[in-house]
């Protein structure tokens, strides 16, 4: 199992029957291939989906059915398309129960940012700047480090900020973190990693709660 694959599939456990939950681009697409078959939700799309399904294949992509970032998806049964006035009518009412957004940074705070690099061509903040904000859960999926090896979990966002004081958790190949009162805590380790580890690629500043830390 890849990084992206172990990211994926923790994350599609915080996921329940009932919820309405938003997919950012990348990493967070691959979150419905992991997602439990008895659970029943609404994934939506802020370019006007409602009911997309899992990522589509060559075999079975439709021209007219894809995500926010242009990604060819499947959609089920019973789903609605509409207009960016519609979709973020949903988004800015709060309806959304989880938001999954890939970063290039978050701080000990819940700052984030991970829409673009200075000096780096970027299509635009998107929608990411009011699912950020709007979700009633927001959960970051990315790898612990940048390709240099730098820590993303770092005390302040050196980057452009998408929105401050926003994530809930975040989700990496080595440790789950939860953000509570503008502090950092340690939930979870992955098995393969340890806390010497974590210490290590982490800038932020992070606390542990209770004597034994979960591994997933």
């Amino acid at each position: 199992m890849s990084y992206k694959q172990r990211i994926a599939e923790r994350a599609a456990r915080t996921v329940s029957t009932g919820m309405t939950i938003n997919l950012g681009i990348g990493l967070p697409t691959l979150i419905p291939c992991y997602l439990d078959q008895e659970v029943q939700l609404l994934i939506h799309s802020e370019n006007g989906v409602l009911g997309a399904g899992k990522a589509a294949t060559q075999e079975n992509a439709h021209p007219m059915q894809i995500d926010a970032g242009g990604g060819y998806i499947t959609v089920n049964k019973g789903a609605s398309f509409f207009d960016s006035a519609t979709s973020f009518a949903i988004v800015r009412g709060g309806r959304l129960d989880i938001a999954f957004l890939g970063a290039l940074e978050v701080s000990e705070k819940g700052d984030l940012a991970n829409w673009i690099i200075p000096g780096k061509f970027a299509p635009g903040i998107g929608g990411g700047m009011e699912l950020a904000q709007k979700a009633r859960k927001l959960i970051v999926v990315t790898s612990h480090c940048t390709k240099k090896g730098q820590s993303k979990l770092i005390p302040e966002c050196t980057l452009p900020v998408t929105a401050k004081k926003c994530v809930d958790m975040i989700i990496t190949e080595l440790a789950v973190f939860e953000i509570k009162n503008d502090e950092l805590f340690l939930l979870e380790i992955a098995r393969e990693s340890s806390l010497d580890e974590i210490t290590e690629k982490t800038a932020a500043r992070f606390r542990i709660r209770g004597k034994e830390i979960p591994e997933f």
